[in-house]
């Protein structure tokens, strides 16, 4: 009796430590949700842009293929813990989804397109994940440097759920930080062509992006 006695307060006690934790964390998140955005230093022919919307190998490869792109770092933003790294991120406690920087010449291509670039290159609907990638770190986010492109996120948003008749699942949250991930996944879809989740995910995700806007191709320039 007295070991069933001692399991139940272990059992209530790591319940009631989990539900702390959780609480914390919820409260950091929401802190980060309501905080005011970061603006990264750009000039005239050079910008950045924050995105995430499930595997940052995806990402990385559809946003190469744009014009105006100059370069997309795969990396990790929209959480509360210092220097994530790809292990951490994975357990979902983070905070942090995988995301990438796509640094672009706004003389070329403007902050509204890739905002296109990121709605259309996804199933907006899906929710915590993209595809067969589940869990909050395959979230889709998109982030907003300030009040305009705010304004542009929410408005295609908007417009979009108006066409689809459904809720789109993308969190707008103000960009705070972005960490850039272990050297392995920088180029990962060209220095891995045949790794098998590259052939079966990544690949028809970019080609159905580029059906889709053959325009802002630089294989079509």
């Amino acid at each position: 009796m007295k070991s069933i006695k001692l399991s139940i307060l272990t059992l209530i006690t790591v319940f009631a430590f989990s539900c702390k934790n959780e609480a914390q964390t919820n409260s950091k998140q929401d802190a980060i949700k309501n905080a005011e955005p970061v603006a990264v230093a750009s000039t005239k022919n050079e910008a950045r842009a924050y995105f995430a919307s499930g595997c940052f190998w995806c990402v990385e490869s559809i946003y190469d293929s744009v014009i105006g792109v100059k370069e997309v770092i795969s990396g990790y933003s929209g959480g509360h813990t210092k220097n994530p790294t790809y292990e951490a991120s994975n357990t979902g406690r983070t905070g942090h989804a995988e995301a990438v920087e796509v640094i672009y010449d706004p003389t070329v291509i403007d902050f509204a397109t890739l905002v296109d670039v990121y709605f259309g290159s996804q199933d907006p609907t899906q929710v915590n994940g993209q595809g067969p990638d589940h869990g909050s770190q395959y979230r889709s986010i998109i982030f907003f440097q300030n009040d305009v492109q705010k304004q542009i996120i929410i408005k295609k948003k908007s417009l979009l759920e108006k066409s689809l008749n459904q809720k789109v699942g993308a969190e707008v949250m103000p960009f705070q930080k972005f960490w850039i991930a272990e050297d392995y996944h920088q180029d990962y879809k060209k220095h891995h062509p045949n790794n098998g989740y590259i052939q079966n995910v990544s690949v028809p995700r970019t080609n159905a992006f580029k059906k889709k806007f053959p325009k802002l191709l630089k294989e079509n320039q």
